[in-house]
């Protein structure tokens, strides 16, 4: 009886190497999650290592980003792990990603940082140390509004939208028949694991957590038919909170592995292990520890006095984020809250004194800070300051996202040329 290949992969995403959290550097924090991954790949023998997308925080990460991501591709292709694949995200520049792409192809490292002229060179077969074909994999990075549908004069709305839709369903459709052509050439039952960087419908987004909505009114009807029915897995990245697509255990974000924001702080982050055993992929997440605490503390000032007090007592360092929400007015609640925290490891690094901010707002004719504001929200308020209809809103903010959409493209091709 001939016994049935096994493959161990590694999924992961939207690392956003550089992020920093109101200020404060997580360089600490990133380094110790790739040192951390690097010993998982090795405990758990993992033969291939995928990497969905937002690598980056920025298309122009800083040095101390680059060095992370390089120290960890060059330590890698030291261990078990025979094949690693990086595809870009919305946040990644293409073109940094593809530029050094013939170096790091020697490590067996692969990088999409956009889709190829030509499919078939999305399609990438990865074969064992004796050569035996082992996995198949359909690369597909971010796909930008360039990439899947030409635009046409007196297009409306709704066209855009739809050849939008269209467009993401027949790259992953054409890149299905090939992935199938390649198994057949294969002359075995080779898994075929695709990748992806969007949002899909009924995916969970965490408020703050940086997730840009694509495309609003679009890519939020992407469904499970969208993926070629020959995938055995589907290794999703975009969104932070890890999740299943329409209840398919094998099409799934794994999430980022640090939180975010403090919208993030109680979620538990995970990466997953595939292992496939044949074609079958039993899907296993592994969670990922905290390597710098975060709490965020909304009530009154009572509430927060107590919480705090807990978190002076408990000794450990952690960063908190303050919302105050009483009904009394505290114009001294920084000097209130450092007083409390004097001494200790307790850094508040951010403070939203709700009802001082609305009682300034309503007796003096002042507007709002814009870094407290979304761009979507901003938008709404000159909806509703000039009047505009209701029955207009959902038209004009899906018009104002594809505008928007189009301006993080823009900011992305000036980085890439720069």
């Amino acid at each position: 009886m001939m016994l049935l290949m096994t493959f161990k992969l590694l999924h992961t995403s939207d690392w956003h190497l550089g992020r920093m959290l109101y200020g404060r550097k997580r360089h600490a924090e990133f380094s110790k999650f790739l040192d951390w991954l690097l010993d998982l790949i090795e405990a758990e023998k993992i033969d291939g290592l995928v990497i969905a997308g937002d690598i980056f925080d920025t298309t122009t990460p800083s040095n101390s980003a680059q060095g992370l991501y390089y120290s960890f591709l060059t330590r890698v292709s030291r261990t078990c792990c025979r094949h690693v694949v990086v595809v870009g995200g919305n946040h990644d520049s293409a073109s940094f990603l593809n530029a050094p792409q013939g170096l790091l192809k020697s490590l067996n490292v692969h990088v999409f940082g956009s889709c190829s002229s030509d499919s078939s060179d999305d399609i990438l077969l990865l074969s064992d140390a004796s050569g035996e074909p082992e996995l198949i994999v359909g690369a597909v990075p971010y796909l930008r509004d360039r990439d899947i549908r030409t635009v046409e004069a007196g297009e409306n709305l709704t066209d855009k939208t739809t050849k939008l839709a269209e467009g993401i369903k027949s790259h992953y459709q054409k890149l299905g028949v090939l992935a199938l052509e390649k198994r057949l050439e294969c002359g075995k039952e080779v898994p075929i694991v695709f990748t992806g960087h969007l949002y899909a419908a009924g995916g969970e987004s965490i408020d703050g957590d940086g997730v840009r909505e694509l495309y609003i009114g679009t890519l939020a009807r992407i469904t499970s038919e969208y993926f070629p029915e020959c995938l055995n897995y589907l290794a999703l990245g975009h969104l932070h909170v890890p999740q299943v697509i329409s209840g398919h255990e094998n099409m799934r974000y794994s999430g980022s592995p640090l939180p975010m924001g403090f919208g993030e702080a109680t979620h538990v982050k995970s990466v997953c292990l595939v292992e496939f055993c044949g074609k079958e992929p039993k899907i296993r997440l592994i969670d990922v520890p905290r390597f710098q605490s975060l709490r965020q503390i909304k009530g009154d000032l009572a509430f927060i006095k107590s919480e705090l007090a807990a978190l002076v007592q408990a000794g450990t360092s952690i960063w908190v984020e303050v919302i105050y929400n009483g009904s009394a007015i505290v114009p001294n609640l920084r000097e209130l809250i450092d007083a409390a925290i004097d001494g200790s490891p307790v850094e508040v690094i951010k403070i939203k004194n709700n009802q001082i901010f609305n009682a300034v707002l309503s007796s003096m004719e002042v507007k709002e800070s814009l870094e407290d504001l979304k761009p979507g929200e901003v938008f709404n308020r000159c909806l509703l300051a000039n009047k505009v209809p209701e029955d207009r809103f959902v038209e004009l903010s899906a018009l104002f996202a594809l505008a928007l959409e189009g301006l993080y493209q823009d900011e992305a091709s000036a980085g890439e040329s720069s």
